[in-house]
């Protein structure tokens, strides 16, 4: 029996698993097994992966087309299983509906070195996969290459409107108190990752090909895979082209944040990174810049204050806590890691 993780029940109660359905795929199943948000099927060809598409079908086959592209020198992504009659993706009860091949092997775990090498060295080589894709694969929404100066702005920008609509409260409740305690200090570090990213190569990168990637955008330990001494990469739905160091931003805040911002971790990625794939010195100021945005702060601030999570506030309160209270190391973590440029 294959071990269920349950992380969004609303979602998997929308899944219509009709035989029916899975016959489009050729496909006799015998145990659907809930994971995250998606199902295991146990089937007469292996296991598999069935998804419904929550976004347009233009960006499935952004995705689609982006890991061909990326499988023709790295085979260690997801595999597309197609319906009988040759697609991708099948449409059933006016939904989208998707399967792939089961990826054999364990989660990985960011707390474990080893997890942390491999992951690392298998990201650098993903990325070696993906140099040369923007001139390959076109689809404005999925391209965010010069775009992130921009959004960093437009993301400060709004934590001053949340910090009017709280001051507005004529009672205030614990979140918006511990909110406005640290509101401030928040945009001064969003203006300050802001200033560094403008004054650095920033755009001159996004115009070099071997720099702009596909990115994951999603790299959780969960999206992992190791087997053997490799990793595998699954669940692209977040996937985006962009430069390179936009996906080891993501990569190193997950992989440092639940271990007290430890420099000592991040040096340690960076330096599986580059036996495989180089990091000039451009890229290590704009990533400088990328991961001294407050990125935390804002998205629960942004999810509270535009109710974009239905969390109970004492869930939002000790979320919000709890990111505060880590707020000093990461600082000092900053501070560490302008050393390496």
């Amino acid at each position: 029996m294959l071990n269920s993780k349950y992380d969004s029940r609303e979602e998997l109660c929308e899944y219509d698993l009709d035989v029916n359905l899975f016959k489009k795929f050729g496909l006799s199943v015998y145990e659907v097994v809930p994971v995250r948000k998606a199902f295991i099927l146990c089937t007469n060809r292996g296991n598999k992966i069935l998804k419904k598409v929550n976004y347009s079908l233009e960006e499935l086959k952004f995705i689609y087309n982006s890991l061909n592209y990326i499988n023709k020198s790295f085979n260690r992504t997801i595999n597309f299983v197609t319906t009988l009659d040759g697609n991708i993706y099948t449409l059933w009860n006016n939904e989208v509906y998707f399967i792939m091949d089961l990826v054999k092997g364990r989660e990985s775990e960011f707390s474990n070195p080893v997890d942390l090498n491999i992951t690392s060295k298998s990201l650098a080589e993903f990325h070696k996969a993906g140099e040369g894709i923007n001139s390959y694969v076109s689809f404005k929404s999925r391209n965010n290459c010069g775009n992130f100066i921009g959004v960093l702005k437009r993301k400060k920008e709004e934590m001053i409107f949340f910090k009017s609509i709280s001051n507005l409260y004529e009672e205030k409740n614990e979140f918006d108190e511990v909110f406005l305690k640290n509101v401030d200090s928040n945009i001064y570090q969003a203006e300050k990752s802001i200033d560094i990213l403008e004054n650095s190569k920033y755009y001159k990168l996004c115009g070099e090909e071997n720099k702009v990637v596909l990115c994951h955008h999603d790299l959780a330990h969960h999206n992992v895979i190791i087997r053997g001494d490799k990793g595998y990469f699954i669940d692209f739905d977040y996937s985006i082209i962009d430069l390179k160091v936009h996906d080891l931003c993501n990569y190193i805040t997950k992989a440092v944040k639940n271990s007290g911002y430890h420099i000592e971790k991040a040096k340690d990625i960076l330096n599986q990174y580059v036996k495989i794939n180089s990091i000039d010195k451009n890229e290590m100021k704009v990533l400088y810049g990328m991961l001294a945005f407050p990125e935390d702060f804002y998205s629960i601030s942004r999810d509270y204050y535009t109710k974009r999570k239905d969390w109970t506030l004492e869930t939002f309160i000790n979320r919000i806590e709890k990111k505060t209270y880590i707020n000093e190391d990461k600082n000092q973590f900053i501070i560490e890691f302008e050393k390496l440029i």
